[in-house]
């Protein structure tokens, strides 16, 4: 029996839900306040490194049409510089991935699957949806789920004050994609550097709407100095900036960047806001309830790099979910055992974050250290970058680190 779903919001987690919806006979809306052409010419949207399993997601609908061309992240690389010796690394190691990571520029992404997504029959509507325009969808769909909203449709979701320990931006963020960085001399990588009392920076390589290019994301500790962006505005301020971060603070970056130019003056970002958890089920003044999604009701810092990874994994469970339920009523216990399936993969997720954004305990420091002496353990964290659930419990319970570098030792 074909039913009739409502999506607002088309990003990863919309669109993808949407076309799995669609090829599995049913009826659906998405709801997206920007046409594709609008999308290409603007500004970036995030840095959407993606592993394994989400890519497999893309895979599983057909949808991952740049797989061929887009360069391969195949390892995680990770830095601490010596706090009293610039330009020394204190702890330096590299994990292989067991299967390569991708990123595609959201503005190449989303605007191709809103083309295929109307190829498949979808009906695609270019509207900056309202609370009174939910409940009209909520009169004419079997299912309203909302993966995207701002203002009163952002509120209709509560925050989950037990899942969500942050009430503030935790970290100041920004992008910049660019040209011309020196490829590492090995294999790629996500090269992840940890500068204590000042903030993360990561950057891999990446396809964006000119070709194959590199993106650089920072994240500068509130206060800090790389809390430096709220008087950046033109994007040659925004690429001096990022050179000097790494002049600063990794030389080592830095040399890798001395012919670096913007991909294009879009290609930049910067903003903040704390990672929240939200409670699944957002209610209409009219009683009608609507389902949330992804970055709607679990909004990670990027820190982890797992916020497309998370839309895409949401997106396959609620689908999942969808075609499990049959015939029967989308209710409130259908919307809130749905949300607890994802939450019982993404809460790993979440803890894994929430705990790499606070100043690191012994314990990690430990763990983060051995990984120079014991390439077993370099593997196996940069692999849990793909399933974070492997980080659980020896990651988070001292004790229980001890005992897994005490066997690793043996």
């Amino acid at each position: 029996m074909t039913k009739h779903f409502t999506i607002v919001g088309g990003g990863q987690s919309g669109l993808q839900l949407g076309i799995g919806l669609l090829k599995a006979g049913h009826a659906v809306r998405i709801v997206q306040n920007r046409t594709g052409e609008e999308i290409e010419k603007g500004k970036v949207l995030s840095s959407q490194c993606m592993f394994d399993a989400a890519l497999q997601n893309e895979r599983d609908l057909g949808i991952n049409f740049w797989e061929a061309e887009c360069p391969t992240v195949d390892s995680i690389n990770f830095t601490v510089p010596a706090p009293d010796a610039p330009g020394v690394k204190a702890i330096d190691w590299n994990g292989k991935l067991d299967s390569y990571a991708q990123s595609v520029d959201q503005r190449l992404k989303i605007p191709r699957w809103m083309k295929e997504f109307t190829r498949l029959g979808g009906d695609m509507v270019i509207h900056d949806a309202s609370l009174d325009d939910l409940e009209t969808y909520a009169k004419e769909s079997d299912l309203v789920i909302v993966a995207a909203g701002k203002g009163d449709i952002a509120r209709m979701f509560e925050r989950d004050a037990e899942r969500s320990p942050y009430d503030r931006p935790q970290r100041a963020l920004a992008l910049t994609y660019v040209t011309g960085m020196a490829p590492r001399p090995d294999h790629s990588a996500v090269s992840f550097n940890l500068i204590p009392t000042v903030g993360e920076y990561f950057t891999f390589p990446a396809l964006t709407t000119t070709g194959p290019c590199d993106i650089m994301v920072f994240e500068g500790i509130p206060g800090g100095p790389m809390d430096c962006w709220k008087g950046v505005v033109s994007p040659e301020d925004h690429l001096a900036k990022s050179k000097w971060i790494l002049d600063t603070f990794l030389p080592w970056e830095a040399e890798r960047n001395t012919d670096m130019a913007l991909t294009d003056d879009n290609g930049i970002l910067a903003g903040a806001f704390p990672p929240t958890v939200r409670k699944p089920v957002g209610r209409l003044p009219s009683g009608a309830i609507v389902l949330g999604m992804a970055d709607a009701v679990c909004l990670n810092d990027p820190i982890t790099g797992q916020g497309s990874n998370n839309a895409s994994k949401a997106a396959k469970c609620y689908l999942d979910a969808i075609l499990a339920h049959g015939d029967k009523a989308f209710d409130e216990a259908f919307m809130v055992a749905t949300f607890e399936a994802y939450w019982a993969y993404a809460q790993f997720v979440v803890g894994w974050t929430n705990a790499l954004l606070a100043p690191p305990p012994p314990h990690v420091l430990n763990i983060m250290g051995s990984a120079q002496a014991y390439p077993e353990l370099a593997k196996r964290i940069a692999n849990g970058f793909n399933d974070p659930r492997d980080f659980f419990p020896w990651f988070a319970v001292p004790e229980e680190a001890d005992t897994y570098l005490t066997r690793l030792a043996a």
